[in-house]
């Protein structure tokens, strides 16, 4: 710690025991989590409270993770602040594809697309700051230049930051099913959110979503099936088989060995015809 960044609690600290163990630092009140990393709230107060699919998972960050944030963050992280348009060919230095991908966990399935298809750039969203962590690392180890790590709100991000039809496809792979009926209305999957991302999407874009609570699922495949700005890829509709670009999972795995079903849907952004001049 520099000097100037001294407190007295700093001044007053007994010197590190004997041996060279040093001792935990303990963060003010006030003091950021990760000074250079994501904001803990970037969005604050700009915008209105609604019903959110999301809450922030408090979890132990490694050192590995907490390294990442720090180093990284102000190279490849986003935080959702909602305060302007992202020029997505600057954020990624390429006028590459963008794919939105909302909910990534702990990054690893991320990690892999983004390796398998080098000419997609993936735009990663979460609030879970261990993921956000090791995502960075991933891309960093794996020299993965077309993932960019977004903190915060995708519905601020999607409204707020993102032009119309900018984005070459929506991934949303086992969000939270919020299971209980009287927390049905928190899922992401609804009419408004496709709406929303609908003006965000390309002609031809691909929404694709997984998961493995099929109550879920069927909720998801009716709201997709009647909206009016997407069709089902399956002919005849339905459940599409899991495409090779959707990697298999430790976790997922670990649910199909206890008999769980996993359902893809995979739906496309349809362009609307003009109707023909009258008169």
């Amino acid at each position: 710690m520099s000097d100037s960044h001294r407190t007295p609690e700093a001044e007053a600290a007994p010197p590190p025991p004997p041996g060279g163990a040093s001792l935990r630092h303990v963060r003010a009140k006030g003091e950021p989590r990760f000074p250079d990393g994501p904001k803990a709230d970037p969005a604050g107060s700009h915008f209105e409270r609604r019903i959110r699919s999301f809450q922030p998972r408090r979890s132990r960050v490694t050192a590995g993770q907490a390294d990442a944030l720090q180093r990284l963050w102000g190279v490849w992280g986003l935080d959702i602040d909602g305060q302007r348009v992202i020029d997505l060919a600057a954020l990624f230095g390429n006028v590459r594809p963008v794919v939105l991908e909302v909910g990534f966990g702990m990054g690893e399935a991320t990690a892999r697309m983004a390796a398998a298809d080098p000419d997609t750039n993936i735009l990663a969203v979460d609030v879970h700051t261990p993921g956000q962590g090791n995502l960075l690392g991933l891309a960093e180890r794996k020299g993965l230049s077309n993932i960019r790590v977004g903190n915060g709100d995708a519905i601020i991000l999607l409204r707020e930051m993102l032009a119309p039809g900018s984005l070459a496809g929506l991934r949303i792979y086992f969000p939270d099913p919020w299971p209980k009926k009287r927390h049905h209305k928190r899922r992401l999957i609804q009419p408004e959110f496709l709406t929303l991302a609908a003006t965000r999407l390309a002609p031809g874009a691909v929404v694709h979503c997984a998961t493995d609570w099929e109550p879920y699922a069927e909720q998801m495949l009716d709201v997709l099936t009647a909206h009016p700005d997407f069709e089902n890829t399956v002919p005849g509709g339905g459940f599409a088989p899991r495409p090779d670009h959707r990697p298999l999972t430790r976790f997922e795995g670990q649910g199909l060995d206890k008999g769980h079903v996993v359902n893809d849907l995979l739906f496309r952004r349809v362009q609307h015809k003009e109707p023909p001049p009258t008169g």
